[in-house]
């Protein structure tokens, strides 16, 4: 009989994973459909507007020293009707919309840079790296789903980006998310198992990770990936928290497992290498810059963190 499921969150809420804070906007989706309260939203002289251009926005620095989206007022923003999408209001009755454009608009003259999400992401207040995940993810879905996949027709634009919709036979089709899993496995000597892929550079280890399968439960997930990719088997599951992760369309759900086995086995396809380490094995290969850390706006950052029991340790510094 598996283990239940149970769940790390209280762990996290001092620390919360990136892309996860609480925005403060509320997406409103009933308004999606009511093309009237749409064209009164975006003709409103306190809506902001931003342009999403092959997963990039335009940021910049505040006198005050934050990062922050580029927006303007409706008015200002560059003319597009079809790729228009409404992203919610906030508590000030301010609505936010993203444009999607083949290109940014140039701000040559001034700060402002374009920045993909891994960047923007650690730099951004909660509110505008939400609604940055929010405009990436649908520009992603959007460029990618110009058909349908019953027909093959073209499809259009309906419910302010969050629909396509084919006239020819009708379907509708929905933004879609593949869930993945991605854990910290711990033997029993408290050892963590950190992985490199065979595309990284060398030295970047990461915890181990993969998509959820038709028919296959998350629980079920953790346990095959694990032993496919490295050889070591896993008992008991524990959920920590989840990530949206629109690179293109997945949310990341984070676990910490039990191994049962530890010989390590990997797979030579998409693992290159696998290691146990302890906490001072960790610590001493970050300081000497023999391991590189994960990025650190994914949540295997905090999924390390977790377990190693305090902030990471900076390559050529002392944890």
């Amino acid at each position: 009989m598996e283990a239940p499921v149970t769940t790390w969150t209280d762990r996290t809420a001092d620390r919360p994973v990136s892309l996860t804070a609480p925005s403060g906007i509320d997406r409103a989706a009933h308004h999606r459909m009511d093309e009237a309260w749409l064209a009164a939203a975006w003709s409103h002289p306190t809506t902001r507007v931003f342009v999403v251009s092959g997963g990039q926005v335009l940021i910049d620095e505040t006198p005050e020293g934050h990062t922050e989206l580029v927006m303007t007022p409706s008015f200002e923003a560059p003319l597009t009707e079809e790729h228009r999408y409404f992203l919610g209001t906030d508590d000030d009755g301010v609505s936010y919309f993203a444009l999607q454009k083949d290109t940014l608009p140039g701000r040559m003259d001034q700060s402002a840079r374009p920045a993909g999400l891994r960047e923007a992401g650690l730099l951004l207040s909660p509110r505008d790296a939400g609604l940055m995940v929010h405009a990436v993810a649908l520009e992603n879905w959007q460029r990618l789903h110009r058909f349908c996949s019953r027909c093959g027709e073209r499809t259009v634009i309906a419910a302010a980006g969050h629909i396509r919709r084919c006239q020819a036979c009708g379907a509708e089709h929905y933004p879609r998310t593949d869930p993945a899993v991605i854990m910290a496995v711990r033997d029993s000597e408290d050892r963590i198992l950190l992985g490199r892929q065979v595309h990284w550079p060398e030295g970047r280890f990461s915890t181990l990770a993969g998509f959820v399968e038709p028919g296959e439960s998350i629980e079920q997930s953790v346990r095959r990936e694990v032993f496919e990719e490295a050889g070591v088997t896993v008992g008991d599951v524990e959920y920590v928290a989840s990530q949206p992760w629109p690179f293109p369309s997945s949310l990341m759900l984070g676990f910490m497992a039990d191994a049962t086995s530890s010989e390590i086995n990997v797979d030579g396809e998409e693992i290159h290498e696998a290691r146990w380490f302890s906490r001072e094995d960790l610590r001493a290969a970050f300081e000497s810059g023999e391991v590189l850390p994960p990025y650190g706006i994914s949540i295997a950052a905090r999924l390390i963190e977790l377990w190693y029991g305090k902030p990471l340790p900076k390559p050529g510094t002392v944890g």
